[in-house]
C-alpha cells in the first residue's frame, strides 16, 4: 500500500531488509588475483558509505552530504599523495592544512594506502552507527586486507603504507571535528527552540513525533564551509512577500503547489516517488548524486586519479549546498505549503509526499542539484546521455537522461510534484546551488 506517497514498510519487513541489504554490501564480489584494482577499493567502500548512510538514524541528508566530502576528501588525498598527476587541497578547502608527507626515498603500495585511509574514516564517519553497521566495515577491512596488497609489496611496504593511509585519515578527521556538523544529538532535532511567531514562518507539520515539533538542524548554516568561505556565500533575495491575498505572488505559488497536487499524473508522480530521497529510505539527495557518479565511472572506466577528483569536487559542493541551503532556511524561516494551503486555501489538503521538519524556502533538492549538475557538467561535459538506477531496489524504474542539468531540473521539479515546495524556492534554490558548485570548479586538482 501507498501512505501519501511513500511505501509503508512493516517494522519486521525494514529489519529484514536492512540485513540482507547488508549482506549484499559486505559481500561484493571479490577480486580474482591476490592484487586489486584501487578503483575496486574505492567503489566498494563507497557502496558500503550508500547503504550506512540508510542505515544511521542520525544521517539526515545535511549529515550524509557531510561524511561524502570528508569521504571524497580522503579518497583524493590518499590517493594524489602519491600522483605526479594531482595536488592536494590543503590550502584550498577551508583550514585544511598540509597533509602529513610520505618517508623520501620509501616504497609504498598505493592500493594499501586508499584502502587504509578510506577503512580508517569510515570508522570515524559512522562510529555511530548500529551493531550491523559496524560489522559491516570490520568485514569489509579484513577482506580488503586481505586482497588489497600488490603481490609484489613486502610486508615492510604494506605495513608503511597502512600506517600512511591511518595517518591521512586522522589528519582529516581532526579538521573534520571542528567544523560544527560531527555531533548530532536527538537526531539533529534541537532539544529547546523558540519557534518564530507569524503566519509567515514554518510550523510543525508533523503532529505525530514529539521531534519534529521543532526543525531539524537549525544550526547547519553556521557549519564550517568546505570550498566556499562561508554558508552566507550565496545569499538568495527574499522569498515573495507573505499574502494571503488571491492576486498576491505568494498566493499565486501556493495555489499552483495546490492545483499540481490535486492531478498529479503517473509520470509526475514517478518522478517524485524517484527523487524522494528521505532519510533511512534512501542514500539521500547527496548520495544518490555519488552513486550517479559511481555509476558513470564504472560504465566509462573512469581513470582512478579522475574518479577521486570527481567525487572530491562533488561531494564538497553538495555538502556546501547543504550549508548554504540551510543558512538560508533559517534566514528567512519561511512556512510550508501544506501548512499554507490547509490554512488558506483547502483544509482537507494532503501533499503527495510527507513534509520534511525544516523551512520552505530554498529547495533542499534544488540547491543540491544545481551544485551537483554544475560539478559534473564541468568535469563531463553536458549534455553527457546517462541513465540512473539509484532507486531500482527500493521500487522505481531506473530513469534516462540526456545530460547532468537535464537529470537536475527533474530533481528539482520533483519537490513541486511531491507539494512540499513553491515554484519560486526551487528556481531560486537551483541558481544558489550553482553558485555553490562553481567554488567546488575552482578547486585546483590538477599539476
Amino acid at each position: 500500500m501507498l501512505t501519501h506517497g511513500r511505501p509503508f514498510l512493516p517494522a519486521r519487513w525494514l529489519q529484514t531488509a536492512i540485513a540482507v541489504f547488508f549482506i549484499i554490501a559486505i559481500h561484493l564480489p571479490k577480486a580474482e588475483a591476490a592484487s586489486m584494482p584501487p578503483e575496486t577499493v574505492l567503489q566498494k567502500w563507497y557502496t558500503l558509505s550508500l547503504a550506512l548512510i540508510r542505515h544511521t538514524p542520525t544521517y539526515s541528508p545535511p549529515v550524509a552530504s557531510r561524511a561524502l566530502a570528508y569521504l571524497g576528501v580522503t579518497a583524493y588525498e590518499a590517493v594524489a599523495s602519491g600522483s605526479p598527476k594531482l595536488q592536494s587541497l590543503a590550502g584550498q578547502l577551508q583550514e585544511l592544512k598540509p597533509l602529513p608527507p610520505r618517508e623520501a626515498g620509501k616504497a609504498y603500495d598505493e592500493v594499501v594506502v586508499l584502502d587504509a585511509a578510506l577503512a580508517a574514516m569510515m570508522h570515524d564517519l559512522f562510529s555511530n552507527t548500529g551493531p550491523s553497521g559496524q560489522q559491516a566495515i570490520r568485514h569489509l577491512e579484513e577482506e580488503l586486507k586481505s586482497t588489497a596488497a600488490s603481490t609484489d609489496s613486502t610486508p615492510e611496504t604494506i605495513a608503511r603504507s597502512e600506517a600512511y593511509g591511518q595517518a591521512i585519515a586522522a589528519h582529516l578527521a581532526a579538521w573534520s571535528h571542528e567544523d560544527g556538523g560531527a555531533v548530532i544529538e536527538n537526531m539533529g532535532f534541537p532539544w529547546s527552540y523558540e519557534l518564530k511567531k507569524g503566519p509567515e514562518h514554518w510550523a510543525p507539520t508533523n503532529p505525530l513525533s514529539r521531534q519534529q515539533q521543532v526543525p531539524l538542524l537549525p544550526d547547519w548554516g553556521k557549519n564550517r564551509s568546505f570550498a566556499m568561505p562561508a554558508g552566507a556565500s550565496c545569499e538568495l533575495p527574499p522569498p515573495y512577500p507573505y499574502s494571503e491575498d488571491p492576486s498576491s505572488a505568494f498566493y499565486k505559488d501556493a495555489l499552483e503547489t495546490y492545483q499540481i497536487g490535486k492531478s498529479l499524473t503517473p509520470e509526475q508522480k514517478a518522478i517524485a516517488f524517484f527523487w524522494i530521497d528521505d532519510a533511512m529510505g534512501s542514500p539521500t539527495p547527496a548520495g544518490h548524486w555519488i552513486s550517479i557518479l559511481i555509476q558513470i565511472a564504472e560504465h566509462d572506466h573512469l581513470p582512478l586519479e579522475r574518479q577521486v577528483d570527481a567525487l572530491a569536487r562533488l561531494g564538497v559542493a553538495m555538502a556546501d549546498a547543504f550549508i548554504g541551503c540551510w543558512h538560508e532556511k533559517y534566514r528567512y524561516d519561511l512556512v510550508r505549503p501544506m501548512t499554507y494551503i490547509r490554512r488558506v486555501i483547502a483544509a482537507d489538503w494532503t501533499p503527495f509526499l510527507l513534509t520534511p521538519p525544516f523551512p520552505e524556502y530554498p529547495s533542499g533538492h534544488s540547491t543540491q542539484s544545481g551544485a551537483a549538475a554544475a560539478v559534473l557538467a564541468a568535469i563531463f561535459g553536458d549534455p553527457y546521455p546517462f541513465s540512473d538506477t539509484t532507486r531500482e531496489r527500493d521500487g522505481a524504474v531506473p530513469r534516462s537522461f540526456n545530460g547532468f542539468f537535464d537529470a537536475s531540473k527533474e530533481a528539482s521539479i520533483s519537490r513541486l510534484y511531491g507539494g512540499i515546495h513553491f515554484r519560486a524556492a526551487l528556481e531560486r534554490g537551483f541558481e544558489q546551488g550553482k553558485c555553490i558548485g562553481a567554488y567546488a570548479i575552482a578547486l585546483k586538482t590538477w599539476r
